[in-house]
């Protein structure tokens, strides 16, 4: 099964292109819900991102993008490398190969932004100051480029 994401922004409702193409510092930022677990152990099935439209892609980076065989459906990966004619992109879960290594270079056009921060959602009611601190700790975490990505994949 493809890994999913249900978007929100920028406009709710405008879709992913109402961010693209803007200029200025001002870009377009939305969120983006987790649906698969393709990007596991970096991110969770439930987990949100605020992403970016129109974000400068570096290899590394968590991109949401739209699947090359189905447009309709979003799905986020990780920018492995730029290649002629696109991004190779691969999910960070090994056993989830719904990524190039099934449909190949994805054309540039079709990412359309970058993943900053991801909040993942409190299992359970907080009650406690402590309990509120200790997940906005461990739920709130910027996604960044994996250091270690190019050596991790020549690993395998």
């Amino acid at each position: 099964m493809p890994e999913q994401v249900h978007e929100r922004g920028p406009g709710q409702g405008e879709g992913a292109e109402a961010g693209q193409g803007r200029g200025g510092p001002l870009r377009a930022f939305g969120l983006a819900e987790v649906y698969n677990p393709s990007m596991v152990p970096t991110l969770q099935p439930g987990d949100q991102l605020v992403v970016q439209y129109g974000a400068a892609v570096r290899p590394g980076a968590v991109v949401v993008l739209r699947h090359p065989f189905r447009q309709d459906l979003l799905i986020v990966k990780r920018a492995v490398q730029r290649r002629d004619g696109g991004w190779w992109v691969q999910g960070d879960n090994p056993f989830v190969e719904n990524d190039s290594r099934e449909f190949g270079v994805v054309p540039e056009e079709l990412v359309i932004a970058r993943a900053w921060v991801r909040v993942r959602p409190p299992r359970g009611v907080q009650r406690s100051v402590a309990g509120v601190l200790s997940w906005v700790v461990s739920a709130v975490r910027p996604v960044r480029a994996e250091r270690s990505l190019s050596s991790r994949l020549r690993a395998r």
